[in-house]
């Protein structure tokens, strides 16, 4: 099976396209491997995914819209994993450009090109920042998401929308994956985890936000991977929402799904550092800060959908999680 992944060189597209490689599909990566983050770690990432021979990468901008369609023309894929967006809550305030061109527009390109090549199922990734100011928790897919905080949550709130029209107008099956702050192995270094082990590490202090008194879904990549792969395995039909299901609102004759994928656990920030001082063995300077525009307190998974649909619910522990980031990080950067 052809499957295009956008987003190949960023960590959760390495990550799924490294996972459907090894079960044998042939996997098609498309990245522009921007300078949002150190351009090394993402070449590095596709030096691993070219060790497999069905694996075939092109760098190329997915808002150029000439350029995705060739790739699809050519490739002519059966189903598409739709991760490359700018990402990034504070930085959406600085650069908001960088993000109506990334992931409206470019989204609104692989759409198209699903359309057109009658692709049978696009799996994208979307956010739990699509939840806002809402104050229900755990979150489900059935809360109010009219609320973002950000223009990033924006503009995933928007995907959803888009996909929701071309699954209704075009019937295309799509599924639309609410991620919750994945960490782990081959992380993004503007994540959290990534950048208190680089500071905690070189003696340097931390920024922790709100004093510390935040809470966090934290989500470790390998659940994150095997979610995305199960819900390609099965895109939903119009069929699915005439007979509406227990766990989520009908979404008319649609072939159309949305899932949160987080651990279910949320963990206090100060939980998470002491977890990581006692792994890295050294103690982290604290530089304690008020609360950011455009982030939340706090957040928390209810997977009961996704459980319900592929029979699947993220289980990793946050001690397993960073003392598997931790051995990396430091083969990676010292070895």
């Amino acid at each position: 099976m052809k499957i295009i992944i956008t987003g190949a060189a960023g960590f959760i597209g390495m990550h799924s396209a490294k996972f459907l490689l090894e079960r044998g599909e042939e996997v098609i990566g498309v990245d522009i491997i921007d300078n949002y983050y150190d351009t090394k770690l993402k070449l590095a990432r596709i030096k691993k995914l070219k060790e497999f021979k069905k694996f075939t990468f092109y760098k190329v901008d997915i808002v150029n819209k000439d350029a995705i369609s060739k790739i699809f023309l050519k490739i002519k894929p059966r189903k598409v994993i739709h991760l490359a967006a700018q990402a990034g809550v504070r930085y959406s305030i600085e650069n908001p450009d960088k993000y109506i061109q990334s992931n409206l527009i470019g989204f609104s390109n692989i759409l198209e090109n699903c359309r057109n090549f009658k692709i049978e199922h696009l799996v994208y990734g979307s956010s739990s920042s699509v939840y806002g100011a809402n104050k229900l928790t755990p979150f489900s897919e059935d809360h109010s998401t009219d609320c973002p905080l950000s223009l990033y949550a924006a503009t995933k709130k928007s995907n959803e929308l888009m996909a929701h029209a071309y699954s209704h107008l075009y019937k295309i099956p799509s599924t639309g994956l609410r991620f919750f702050t994945v960490y782990g192995p081959w992380g993004r270094p503007d994540m959290a985890l990534f950048k208190f082990s680089k500071n905690i590490l070189n003696k340097k202090p931390i920024d922790v936000f709100n004093n510390g008194k935040m809470d966090r879904d934290f989500t470790y990549i390998d659940d994150i991977t095997e979610g995305i792969i199960k819900i390609l395995d099965k895109p939903a039909t119009s069929f699915d929402n005439k007979n509406k299901l227990k766990f989520n609102r009908s979404f008319g004759n649609a072939p159309y799904r949305i899932f949160n994928i987080g651990n279910g656990h949320p963990v206090s920030l100060i939980k998470y550092i002491k977890t990581l001082e006692k792994l890295l063995g050294v103690k982290a300077i604290v530089n304690f800060m008020e609360m950011q525009k455009g982030d939340v307190k706090s957040t928390n998974a209810d997977n009961s959908a996704l459980e319900e649909w592929v029979g699947f619910k993220p289980s990793t522990t946050i001690n397993k999680g960073i003392k598997n980031f931790v051995d990396w990080y430091k083969d990676y950067y010292f070895n």
